[in-house]
């Protein structure tokens, strides 16, 4: 397979979507752009700040990518190219798309409040409380893989090479923090216009590649680099938007759209010069295995006999494990509450609410498409496990794509780029998470008809934002010291489950307003179903392990296997629960709408 012909197919595909079922989407709901919106109604200059689309775009995006869409499709290319590109394309436009882009406008129409207000003005106090701890889970498991993540690209481990990328990552991704508070504070209340807006923000980026690529002293453990983050996601999810959230996401949304501009430039004139050639299969079979092979198909073993582990691939069934797997790529509950928690309450107009719901996801999809290429271009190496992370991948794929239509020199410094701009979607994912969670952990002791403002004693305690927010931190981190690989498949699963629940939060409240809400029906069921076999599978394998004994052994061992199978647990249950009381809400809806008619 050409992977420009696939690249460009999916473009097509995803503008139509837009173009076509967005449109009909926000006349279905009414979306309407002379309404109040909650960034204007309730303008506080911390959170509730009203900007421009393409700064909010640049929030909304850089936050929900984090490393869904590069990870999920290059694990599960291991089932082939057909299976994952249909999944991303159909799941994104009639899926991931509509359940973004609606549970934004649901929230807009709640005054900026997350789903859990949602769910309780159209369902009940009880079903809110569940959804809020549902909702406060999966945004712990995404601070822990995501910090683990980030990590591992900015430690040193002791490869010269890996290290010296690894150092110049860390550095320059300090350098733009560091300059975006200084964007925050300087153009703090000044009106730049839209074109300068954009040419200095571009200035800026290349001032901090330069710098971070010429200084970066910084040779410090992952283990270290986790404290490192503890700390900054502490400050970054309690300071204003203004200061840090809203310039660092801006700033750092050019280095991703100049990531997709690189790596679609690259595709296309490898197609032309005929060097754009995908190997991965086709479709590999309903099951696969992680075990690294070679040329021919054989295993490959180490010095000791054992089979290698390719860790950059997934492992399975195809049923549910595709759908999990490729996650932020087709659909993602966490884009729910980026929407509904920080995106809603800097929406100018509602006009917005498309491009920015609707449309960001479908950017995210045409960035799973070009990590789905980026394997084919490393198959072999991707095969025989030479690679520790997905994002090796990502980047070693493109950046070798780039040196055949640049030359050998352009090399080195892409993979750079590339590593530092999956280093960055994981960063601004992961403070906005623990903002989120921070609002979803305060939501959690405010009972039904009461307000923060109105609490007392140990309520009024644990739904201070600080205290919130480090127990968050400390939950997460501590977590998120087993690994990624470890927590990818519980977050996966939550997180597809959310996207579910999400879905059904935002059909009742349309339901209640006398919109149409029958598009979300089969996107719910699905994902209900793809999340609740996957968290089954997930419980028998953590019971296993300890009727087996082999607990010990794990990542975190015995402490570390139990608490996944707690939370698993859980997640499965709440997801029942929550899911029975949406259906005979829906159920409800339906017959007084029979009989009113």
């Amino acid at each position: 397979m050409n992977a420009m012909v696939l690249l460009i197919v999916a473009l097509v595909v995803l503008v139509l979507g837009y173009v076509f079922y967005g449109r009909w989407l926000a006349d279905q709901w009414g979306v309407d752009p002379a309404r109040t919106t909650p960034a204007h109604e309730l303008a506080d200059g911390v959170d509730y700040v009203a900007a421009p689309p393409y700064v909010v775009l640049g929030h909304h995006f850089s936050s929900i990518a984090g490393a869904g869409p590069i990870n999920g499709p290059i694990q599960a290319a291991v089932f082939g190219w057909v299976p994952v590109t249909l999944w991303i394309l159909v799941g994104g436009i009639f899926f991931g798309a509509m359940h973004d882009f609606g549970s934004l406008f649901a929230s807009l129409r709640h005054r900026g409040r997350t789903l859990a207000i949602v769910v309780r003005d159209n369902m009940d106090g009880a079903a809110k409380a569940m959804f809020t701890i549902f909702a406060y889970m999966t945004l712990v498991l995404i601070v822990a893989a995501f910090a683990s993540i980030v990590a591992g690209t900015f430690g040193v481990t002791g490869n010269p090479v890996a290290d010296e990328r690894n150092m110049t990552t860390a550095s320059i991704s300090l350098f733009y923090i560091l300059f975006a508070v200084i964007w925050g504070v300087a153009l703090r209340g000044r009106q730049i216009p839209g074109v300068s807006n954009i040419v200095l923000a571009v200035v800026v980026l290349v001032i901090c590649i330069s710098a971070g690529m010429s200084f970066h002293p910084l040779a410090l453990s992952p283990s270290t680099w986790m404290f490192v983050l503890a700390g900054y996601i502490l400050v970054a999810s309690l300071a204003p938007v203004w200061i840090l959230l809203q310039p660092r996401d801006y700033l750092s949304s050019y280095l991703l759209y100049g990531m997709i501009i690189l790596a679609v430039v690259g595709i296309v004139g490898a197609g032309i010069q005929g060097s754009a050639t995908l190997d991965i299969p086709a479709f590999a079979g309903f099951t696969v295995s992680n075990a690294a092979v070679d040329a021919s198909g054989a295993p490959i073993v180490d010095s000791d006999g054992a089979a290698v582990i390719n860790n950059a691939a997934a492992s399975g069934y195809l049923f549910p494990v595709l759908f999990i797997t490729i996650a932020c790529g087709a659909i993602s509950g966490f884009h729910s509450l980026v929407a509904s928690g920080t995106t809603s309450k800097q929406i100018d107009t509602e006009a917005h609410a498309r491009p920015i719901g609707y449309g960001g996801m479908l950017i995210e999809c045409l960035l799973a498409i070009i990590s789905l290429c980026a394997v084919g271009f490393v198959w072999a190496e991707y095969q025989a496990g030479e690679f520790a992370t997905p994002t090796q991948v990502f980047a070693s794929g493109l950046s070798t794509v780039l040196a055949s239509v640049y030359g050998e020199q352009a090399q080195a410094i892409s993979y750079q780029l590339l590593i530092l701009a999956a280093s960055a979607f994981c960063l601004t994912s992961l403070d906005t998470a623990t903002r989120l969670a921070r609002y979803m952990f305060q939501e959690l002791w405010v009972p039904v008809g009461q307000t923060m403002d109105s609490l007392t004693g140990w309520r009024k305690v644990l739904s201070n934002p600080y205290v919130a927010t480090v127990i968050t931190v400390v939950f997460g981190l501590t977590l998120g010291m087993t690994g990624y690989r470890i927590i990818w498949p519980l977050f996966g699963a939550a997180n597809q489950l959310l996207a579910s629940l999400a879905m059904l939060a935002v059909a009742t409240w349309l339901g209640n307003i006398g919109r149409n809400h029958k598009m979300f029906y089969l996107p719910m069921a699905f994902m209900l179903v793809v999340a609740m076999s996957s968290l089954g599978i997930t419980i028998v394998e953590k019971v296993g392990l300890f009727t087996s004994g082999a607990a010990a052994a794990q990542a975190g061992g015995v402490v570390g296997v139990a608490v996944q199978l707690a939370i698993a647990l859980l997640l499965f249950v709440l997801g029942i629960v929550l899911a029975a009381r949406g259906v005979r809400t829906l159920r409800s809806l339906r017959n007084q709408q029979s009989q009113a008619a």
